[in-house]
C-alpha cells in the first residue's frame, strides 16, 4: 500500500463497525487478544464513549476502508499510574505487512507525548514476533516475560511486557 493512500486520524462513531470487525477477527483467529468472545457493536460503542481526549482511538484508513486501529488505554485506575498508558493495535488481515501497524504505532506514540504520558506499556504474546519487532523498532524495550498467563486455542501463552519511556 502506498503511504499516500493511508490517512491516520482520530476514530469516529462511524468507524466502530470497521474497528470491531478487525478486533473480532483477532478474537477468533489470533493470540493478539486474550478475549475469547467477540465484542458486540453495543459493547464497542460503550467502550468508545468512555474515551476522552487523553485515551485516544486512532484509525488507519485506506481508500475509505479501516485498515487498522490503535488506542491508548488506562493502565490502572490508581492515581499514581496516571502518567502511564497501555497501547493496543490491530491491523485488518488484508492490510498486514504493509506498514499500517508501524504508522499507527508512531501516531500512538505522538498522541501519548501530546497527552503528557511518561510511559507506554504493551503486552504482546511471545509468539507475535511481528508485533514484538515493530515495538522494538519504535523504541520499546522488553521489561520481562509473564510465563503462561493466558490460555487460548488449547495452549498456555507467555506474554512479553514492553515499555517505552517518552
Amino acid at each position: 500500500v502506498m503511504e499516500a493512500n493511508m490517512i491516520i486520524r482520530g476514530a469516529v462513531i462511524g468507524d466502530l463497525d470497521g474497528i470491531n470487525n478487525i478486533y473480532n477477527e483477532a478474537v477468533q483467529n489470533s493470540t493478539a487478544t486474550f478475549d475469547t468472545v467477540e465484542k458486540t457493536y453495543e459493547e464497542r460503542l460503550t467502550w468508545f464513549k468512555k474515551r476522552d481526549e487523553r485515551f485516544v482511538v486512532l484509525v488507519a484508513e485506506i481508500n475509505g476502508e479501516i485498515a487498522g486501529w490503535a488506542s491508548l488505554n488506562q493502565y490502572s485506575d490508581r492515581k499514581a499510574y496516571d502518567m502511564t498508558c497501555e497501547n493496543s493495535l490491530y491491523v485488518n488481515v488484508k492490510f498486514r505487512r504493509q506498514g499500517v501497524g508501524q504508522k499507527l504505532l508512531e501516531a500512538s506514540i505522538t498522541a501519548a507525548k501530546k497527552n503528557k504520558f511518561h510511559s507506554i506499556l504493551s503486552r504482546i504474546t511471545k509468539e507475535n514476533s511481528v508485533s514484538l519487532v515493530m515495538h522494538e523498532r519504535a523504541g520499546f524495550f522488553r521489561v520481562g516475560t509473564m510465563i503462561e498467563v493466558g490460555e487460548k486455542f488449547g495452549k498456555m501463552l507467555d506474554v512479553e511486557l514492553m515499555q517505552k519511556i517518552i
